[in-house]
């Protein structure tokens, strides 16, 4: 029983708030005020002469006059960091803050009929020549950027490339040209993922017509010996499956349908935790059988998907891994998945500036450019938080001039040490009191 003076000393101790008790709390800094706006600081990661050189190699520069081929590139990243979803959108934002509009390299906000005839005519070719241009440049100032975190399964020493692509739906009353079905429109994005540094290695933006092994060959052509390619059944062509293997570059994907095959050995009698069968075998079928004439590895184990486990059977070239290595090399092809996520769920990639495949093409490279334009600008900052969180923090401070780089630093983290919450006296319980 606490008899007399002690009781107050007693549950003052108990009570005692977090900072009585060696807890300090942390006050969020605010950030670096900047010169410039923060539309500023990202357009200044594009070289200067980029873009004007760019534009004199395509020859889209002689057909520009009043609304520069720079005033079109700054007004479609303003598009995607807005979500801007009509021409007057992107021509009234621009037009309200045309004064420190002016301060990036002289940029002009368009007219509503500037901005769609320059999406109309005026080749694609260059936002692709530079978006190339600028990863590169890029890569070229912080080469970790380049090297990335390694995101895939750290045992790999090698590089990892993720081959697949990504439907853009389109309104077929507008959009005549994607039909792909009888009532659907849409385009396609077919993409090389450098699972490493997580950037595009290669993209393609064409109609979604046709088949994915169409672009197979075009995809994995800058692969170099020892690389790893990672890829679905869809661009399975045994022809270029073949040609990979020549080249020395070791590829694993899914076996496709119907496939007519013989088993030439069994690597594993029984099965083995999650591996069912491991085996070597050749093609039968007629075509296949001169395609790919060589010794291929069939690999049958169960994989979870969405929380529960199904069978699943690989195809590769590479008869020395493990079975679990072959399973864990084409989990790794879901991170592709992650990136068209993150892309389609905070660029803008849902309403389209233009109704011609140009137009398409303008936004979704401009798109692909903003995409690494913020993902180096959070390198710099070693910014924890999520891609849709920097993002966030760019478009609601589009026109400010704080400093990006101490912003991302300091206010998109994660969550730092929960507060210690003060109890209150009255609800105490004290045996024998």
């Amino acid at each position: 029983m606490i008899q007399g003076t002690g009781i107050k000393k007693v549950l003052e101790r108990l009570f005692a708030p977090a900072t009585q008790q060696g807890m300090k709390k942390t006050k969020p800094t605010n950030p670096t005020r900047s010169k410039f706006p923060v539309l500023r600081q990202l357009c200044n990661l594009i070289p200067p002469f980029l873009v004007s050189k760019s534009a004199r190699e395509k020859g889209v520069d002689k057909k520009a006059r009043t609304f520069s081929v720079w005033s079109h590139f700054v007004a479609l990243m303003y598009a995607q960091f807005t979500h801007s979803n009509s021409l007057n959108d992107v021509s009234d934002g621009m037009q309200l803050n045309s004064g420190d509009l002016s301060t990036l390299r002289g940029a002009t906000p368009p007219s509503r009929n500037n901005l769609s005839h320059a999406n109309r005519t005026r080749d694609a070719a260059v936002a692709e020549d530079v978006f190339w241009k600028v990863l590169n440049h890029l890569q070229g100032l912080k080469p970790e950027f380049a090297w990335g975190r390694g995101r895939p399964a750290r045992r790999f020493k090698r590089v990892i490339h993720a081959v697949d692509s990504s439907t853009i739906k389109l309104i077929m009353s507008c959009f005549s040209w994607a039909q792909h079905r009888r009532r659907k429109a849409a385009a396609k994005l077919h993409l090389r993922l450098n699972l490493q540094s997580f950037l595009p290695g290669y993209a393609i933006v064409d109609k979604a017509k046709g088949h994915d092994n169409q672009k197979a060959r075009e995809l994995c052509f800058g692969l170099k010996a020892g690389e790893i390619a990672v890829f679905d059944m869809a661009y399975v062509a045994y022809e270029h499956l073949n040609e990979l293997t020549q080249r020395g570059v070791w590829w694993v994907s899914r076996v496709p349908v119907r496939s007519a095959y013989r088993v030439v050995k069994k690597l594993q009698s029984q099965p083995k935790g999650k591996i069912l069968k491991d085996e070597l075998i050749h093609m039968i079928g007629p075509k296949t059988k001169r395609l790919y004439p060589g010794t291929l590895r069939r690999v049958v184990a169960l994989v979870e998907v969405n929380g529960q486990e199904q069978e699943m059977e690989f195809i590769t070239n590479n008869l020395e891994w493990s079975a679990q290595s072959i399973a864990d090399l084409y989990k790794c092809r879901w991170q592709i998945e992650v990136f068209f996520k993150q892309i389609k769920q905070t660029l803008q990639l849902a309403d389209f500036l233009g109704y011609n495949l140009n137009a398409v093409r303008w936004q979704v490279w401009t798109a692909l450019l903003t995409y690494v334009l913020l993902r180096f600008m959070a390198f710099l900052s070693q910014c924890n938080g999520s891609f849709a969180r920097v993002w966030a923090f760019v478009r609601s401070g589009l026109w400010k001039r704080i400093d990006l780089v101490d912003l991302l630093r300091n206010c998109c983290g994660t969550a730092g040490r929960p507060v210690r919450l003060r109890a209150a006296p009255e609800q105490a319980y004290l045996p024998s009191f």
